[in-house]
Formats: C-alpha cells, structure tokens, sequence
C-alpha cells in the first residue's frame, strides 16, 4: 500500500471544498506533504516481507551443490565442511526472514524458500541466463525478493586485454557491461519482483589490484582496475530502474573505499593479505594464514571476499531491503 486510505480521504474533502482557483501550488504541496506522513511518497507504510528469496550473480554470491562457497569454509568437529559457518553475504540475507539455501541446509527444513542461482565466473551476461532461467522454471510471484551481484569477472575480464586495446575502449565496455546487468534488473522489476542490487567492490583495492601495481610501471594499475569498476557502476547506476519502490541499491564500492581508508572503524583487522592459503572454494579455516582470524580479514584470496567482507555487504544489504518501501 502507497497512500494510506485516510489520506486520500482527507485530500478529497479538501479538493472539495476548495474552489479550484484557490487550490494553490500552495496548496497542493500541503496536501502532499499530508499524505507523505501517512503514508505516501516513498514512506514504507507495510513492512515488506518476502516469501521467497533469488541469489543472482557470480562467486561472492555462490554456494556449490555441496555446501561450499567462494570464502573461507568454516568445519565442523570430525573436520567436514559445514555451510552453516562463516556464511557468506547471500545467506545472511536468507537468515534474516527465516530461510535457507537447499545447498546449505543442515538442519533439513522441507522449504527451504531460497534459491541459488549465482554461479562461479558469471560475468553480467550470464546474470541474464540466470534470470531466464528461472522463468523457464516456474517464474516469480507477488512477494518475492532478489539480490544480484556480478561485474568482477567482467572487470577482470577487461583489464586482461589491457594495453591490447585502449584504456577508452575498455572503459566504454565496462559501461556498456554495466548497462546490461541493469537491464537484466530491469527485467526482474518487470516480472513483479523487489530487486536489491549490489555495485562492484573496487577490484583496484584487492590484493590483487595492489599486486598489479607493484608488478607493472607503465600506469598504476590498481588505479585503472579502480576507473573500470567505477565506469561499470556507474553505467549500472544510470540504467538501473532506482525507484524504491522496487530496486534498492547497495554501494558496495563506497563502501570498501571506506574500509581502505579506515580499516579498524569496521572492525578489519588486515584489508590487504589474502587469509586463504589454498585456492578457492577448498579454503576452510584450517587451511588460513597461521593465527588468522576470517572476521577480521578482509579478502579471502586476491579478489574476493572474506569473511569480514561478507559481513559488511550483509548488512548493507539487509538494511536496503528492510527500509525500502517495497
């Protein structure tokens, strides 16, 4: 519900009895400003609850068929995986109305309400598949919610081909990957479904960016990995549907700026050494750098997250689809 019923009441009596020369700008402004406190304009009158809950995107979004995601792996007493521990963003999400994932549900419950459809290596295009995807098998419905992240692998992707190509036609692909996946959000939006969208970590602040910088002295790297991730947000947040009504936007780059630059005012102990000692999806927590701790570690290997950074999307994310008025 937008307006509530009293408020249009309201205005009605007032339209009524106001001739309709005296029905001012001032007037008018009044009126909204009425509705706007019971209800209207984009105030959240009923608080949105999903019944189902869609994970699109790449890797930092991923949980394997058995349990494993693209972050540190937590284990439980006989040394097995147990997907319950150190969750990634996407499942704090799930947890927080009360679902889970089928690829993480170890306490069997019969509906598990969300559904994985991110994959490892997605790139924006493939954020489309996924969504059709899921039309092909049954579609969305009233009340359902997604997240979507992808564009990592579309940046990394881009920088590989640099200086084969140009800086200013990489940059122009980056935008154009951009506008793609908010066309693909779009679609959701048409479909009926409440979207929260996740721009790109800066990928010029991951070990690896740093790495590239140290390695090469033709340009600063981290800083052009920084221009093509700014360059496909920003095509992102242009074309993205932002009405909150129905799109809610997190800035996942703003973000992990902010921790770079104040790393301990987040609670991350270590924003620039990779805690996997082993490549990703087998990193568990005994496979860590010695005495490290994933809550206060930054990156799980050279460009995706740990445990501390999931934590930071989470709640960015669970704070946007919470207040928007969806």
């Amino acid at each position: 519900m937008t307006f509530s019923s009293q408020a249009q009441r309201l205005l009605q009596r007032l339209t009524r009895r106001l001739p309709g020369a005296l029905l001012s700008r001032g007037a008018a402004a009044a009126t909204a400003a009425l509705l706007t406190a019971c209800g209207g304009g984009t105030s959240q009158v009923e608080v949105f609850e999903p019944l189902r809950y869609f994970a699109f995107g790449d890797e930092m979004s991923a949980i394997e068929p058995d349990g494993r995601k693209y972050s540190v792996n937590g284990l439980d007493s006989s040394g097995r995986i147990d997907c319950a521990q150190q969750p990634i963003w996407v499942q704090q999400v799930a947890s927080s109305y009360g679902f889970v994932f089928a690829e993480c549900n170890p306490t069997f419950q019969s509906d598990t309400n969300a559904r994985m459809l991110a994959r490892a290596g997605a790139r924006a295009a493939d954020v489309t598949a996924q969504v059709e995807a899921q039309v092909a098998a049954g579609g969305f419905r009233d009340k359902d919610l997604a997240t979507v992240l992808a564009g990592a692998n579309d940046v990394l992707d881009l920088y590989s081909q640099y200086p084969a190509r140009s800086e200013a036609s990489l940059l122009a692909d980056a935008r154009a990957r951009g506008a793609r996946l908010a066309q693909t959000v779009n679609r959701l939006v048409g479909l009926g479904v409440k979207v929260v969208i996740s721009t790109v970590p800066d990928m010029g602040l991951t070990p690896f960016g740093k790495a590239q910088r140290r390695a090469f002295e033709d340009i600063d790297r981290s800083a052009f990995l920084s221009r093509l991730t700014a360059a496909f947000n920003e095509q992102l947040g242009v074309s993205v549907l932002l009405d909150g009504r129905f799109v809610g936007l997190v800035q996942a780059d703003l973000q992990f700026q902010a921790i770079e630059r104040a790393p301990f005012g987040f609670g991350v102990a270590d924003n620039v050494t990779p805690i996997c000692t082993v490549a990703l999806p087998q990193c568990t927590t005994s496979t860590l750098v010695a005495g490290a701790d994933p809550a206060a570690f930054l990156w799980a290997d050279d460009t995706r997250p740990a445990t501390a950074g999931h934590a930071q999307l989470a709640q960015l994310a669970v704070d946007r689809a919470r207040r928007n008025p969806f």
